[in-house]
Protein backbone atom coordinates (compact mmCIF):
# COMPACT_ATOMS: atom_id res chain seq x y z
CA UNK A 1 0.00 0.00 0.00
CA UNK A 2 1.36 3.35 -0.85
CA UNK A 3 1.57 5.53 1.96
CA UNK A 4 0.69 9.81 2.45
CA UNK A 5 4.30 11.60 1.74
CA UNK A 6 5.72 15.00 2.74
CA UNK A 7 7.15 15.48 -0.40
CA UNK A 8 10.50 17.77 0.16
CA UNK A 9 12.02 19.92 -2.47
CA UNK A 10 15.83 20.01 -1.86
CA UNK A 11 16.39 22.50 -4.22
CA UNK A 12 15.00 24.82 -1.82
CA UNK A 13 16.99 23.94 1.06
CA UNK A 14 16.52 26.47 3.93
CA UNK A 15 12.49 26.68 3.41
CA UNK A 16 9.60 27.15 5.36
CA UNK A 17 6.15 25.67 4.84
CA UNK A 18 2.54 24.93 6.19
CA UNK A 19 0.84 22.07 6.21
CA UNK A 20 -2.36 20.81 8.30
CA UNK A 21 -1.58 17.80 10.67
CA UNK A 22 -4.34 16.14 10.18
CA UNK A 23 -6.49 19.41 10.90
CA UNK A 24 -3.88 21.79 12.79
CA UNK A 25 -2.24 24.22 10.64
CA UNK A 26 1.75 23.47 11.30
CA UNK A 27 5.13 25.06 9.22
CA UNK A 28 7.72 22.46 8.53
CA UNK A 29 11.54 24.18 8.21
CA UNK A 30 13.92 22.26 6.27
CA UNK A 31 17.85 22.41 6.88
CA UNK A 32 20.62 20.64 5.59
CA UNK A 33 24.18 20.28 7.28
CA UNK A 34 25.97 19.64 4.29
CA UNK A 35 29.31 18.44 6.62
CA UNK A 36 27.14 15.91 8.65
CA UNK A 37 25.15 15.11 5.51
CA UNK A 38 22.00 15.45 7.63
CA UNK A 39 18.48 17.02 7.38
CA UNK A 40 16.73 18.56 10.30
CA UNK A 41 12.87 19.90 10.38
CA UNK A 42 11.44 22.58 12.73
CA UNK A 43 8.09 22.00 13.85
CA UNK A 44 6.18 25.49 14.28
CA UNK A 45 2.58 26.14 15.34
CA UNK A 46 0.96 29.55 15.92
CA UNK A 47 4.69 30.85 14.61
CA UNK A 48 6.24 29.48 17.55
CA UNK A 49 8.78 27.19 17.47
CA UNK A 50 8.14 23.78 18.75
CA UNK A 51 11.30 21.99 18.45
CA UNK A 52 13.88 21.08 16.20
CA UNK A 53 14.92 17.41 15.37
CA UNK A 54 17.17 15.45 13.00
CA UNK A 55 15.81 13.64 10.25
CA UNK A 56 16.71 10.23 11.12
CA UNK A 57 15.66 7.03 8.87
CA UNK A 58 12.89 4.91 10.67
CA UNK A 59 13.05 7.46 13.63
CA UNK A 60 9.50 8.82 14.35
CA UNK A 61 9.45 12.74 14.18
CA UNK A 62 8.43 14.86 17.00
CA UNK A 63 7.68 11.56 19.24
CA UNK A 64 10.45 12.14 21.65
CA UNK A 65 8.93 14.92 23.69
CA UNK A 66 5.69 14.51 22.17
CA UNK A 67 2.63 16.46 24.31
CA UNK A 68 -0.65 16.21 22.05
CA UNK A 69 -1.74 19.49 22.81
CA UNK A 70 1.70 20.79 20.77
CA UNK A 71 2.53 18.38 18.43
CA UNK A 72 1.22 16.67 15.25
CA UNK A 73 -1.38 13.62 16.42
CA UNK A 74 -0.21 11.40 13.24
CA UNK A 75 3.15 9.56 12.89
CA UNK A 76 5.71 11.08 10.06
CA UNK A 77 8.51 8.37 9.54
CA UNK A 78 11.58 8.66 7.02
CA UNK A 79 11.01 5.59 5.44
CA UNK A 80 12.39 3.79 1.95
CA UNK A 81 9.63 1.45 0.58
CA UNK A 82 12.18 0.34 -1.55
CA UNK A 83 14.18 -1.34 0.62
CA UNK A 84 17.68 0.35 -0.86
CA UNK A 85 18.60 2.22 1.98
CA UNK A 86 18.90 2.73 5.59
CA UNK A 87 19.48 5.78 5.86
CA UNK A 88 18.27 9.69 5.02
CA UNK A 89 21.56 11.12 3.02
CA UNK A 90 21.34 14.56 0.41
CA UNK A 91 21.27 11.69 -2.86
CA UNK A 92 18.51 9.54 -1.41
CA UNK A 93 16.25 11.83 0.48
CA UNK A 94 12.82 12.40 -1.66
CA UNK A 95 14.47 10.34 -4.15
CA UNK A 96 13.90 6.98 -2.36
CA UNK A 97 13.69 8.04 0.91
CA UNK A 98 10.60 9.87 1.83
CA UNK A 99 8.55 11.50 5.28
CA UNK A 100 6.00 9.15 5.10
CA UNK A 101 2.66 9.82 7.04
CA UNK A 102 1.13 6.88 9.12
CA UNK A 103 -3.06 7.45 9.12
CA UNK A 104 -5.40 6.16 11.43
CA UNK A 105 -5.98 2.44 10.02
CA UNK A 106 -2.51 1.89 8.24
CA UNK A 107 -1.38 -1.52 9.16
CA UNK A 108 1.85 -1.47 7.92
Amino acid sequence: MKKDRILIQKENIPYRFSIALPSTMFELEIRYNKTEDMFTVGLYKNGSLICIEPIIYGMPLFRQLYQPELYPSLIICPNDSSGENDRVTWTNFSETVFLEIKNAGDTA
